[in-house]
């Protein structure tokens, strides 16, 4: 029993990096904007894909992998930059549920245009990994695809962390998010600022996407939507618009889930992750980590 606990706890772990790193695209953007961008999710599916065309081009090795991670990091901080430039900029100024809106329909616009794109389609696709070795560690063991995903992962983090609190465009997405048309009057680009926040989201989604496709190696059009609707989730969970709430709530989804699997049944999984939110929604409203907003009248 505490075997198959501690094994369980490294899958969670690996599944629940995954999930951090795509929620953290997520909280960043409503922490500035107080936006929700369904599309998140789809932006993996476009990294997913983006690294999917070098490996099979160019094949599996260290260097393709590192080519395939900033190709796919490219596209997709450039296509976060596109979307909200033309679909959530021109709405910042309106009611909250037109942006919502948008943002489903953006996601729906990504799913169904890869779909009918002939390089893509709508069948799935066999994703090129590493090939995969156990490495056994007495009781438990763990294999060199969870390897690359929890330690890439923190990398990560850790790098965003040194971003936001340590550089200029950092200490700018703090004074954006804190007050915008304060940011703007003290002359930080409140556009450019919010522009770049998308970019770090994506460039996160996109790492995501591969990680994800790497630890599950079948790619769709639709392979974003419940990952995506999970990190949310996990967003929600740690408190939305905090980046460290983000990263735990990742972290206990995964490891919540997988020990769902592995007790219960991988049927009750979703159901069981999804009633964590809710019960602890019941305790703290505004997630974990989240923060009481005083509101001014």
């Amino acid at each position: 029993m505490t075997n198959i606990f501690l094994q369980q706890l490294i899958n969670g772990v690996s599944l629940g990096s995954i999930y951090a790193l795509i929620a953290l695209g997520y909280t960043m953007v409503y922490g500035i904007v107080l936006l929700i961008n369904f599309a998140h999710g789809d932006i993996l599916m476009v990294g997913a894909y983006a690294g999917y065309f070098i490996l099979t081009r160019f094949g599996v090795n260290q260097w393709t992998m590192i080519a395939a991670f900033l190709f796919a990091m490219t596209v997709c901080a450039a296509l976060g930059v596109f979307i909200e430039r033309f679909a959530y900029r021109p709405l910042r100024s309106a009611p909250r549920l037109n942006s919502l809106i948008t943002a489903i329909a953006v996601s729906l616009v990504l799913e169904n245009g890869a779909r009918v794109l002939p390089f893509i389609g709508p069948n799935p696709r066999q994703f090129p990994r590493p090939e995969v070795s156990n490495i056994n560690l007495g009781v438990v063991s763990i294999s060199n695809v969870q390897i690359i995903v929890i330690v890439l992962s923190a990398l990560l983090m850790l790098a965003l962390n040194y971003v936001i609190n340590y550089t200029r465009r950092g200490k700018a997405m703090q004074s954006v998010s804190f007050d915008m048309q304060a940011s703007s009057l003290m002359g930080v680009s409140v556009n450019g600022t919010i522009s770049f926040t998308f970019a770090l989201g994506s460039i996160l989604a996109a790492a995501g996407g591969i990680l994800y496709a790497c630890a599950y190696p079948q790619i769709s059009p639709t392979m974003g939507v419940m990952p995506g609707l999970k990190a949310f989730v996990a967003a929600v969970l740690g408190g939305i618009g905090s980046i460290p709430g983000a990263m735990l709530g990742g972290l206990l989804l995964g490891v919540s889930e997988t020990l769902t699997k592995g007790f219960i049944s991988s049927q009750y999984a979703d159901a069981i992750s999804f009633s964590i939110l809710i019960i602890i929604l019941l305790v703290k409203p505004r997630g974990i980590l989240g923060k009481k907003i005083g509101v001014k009248v």
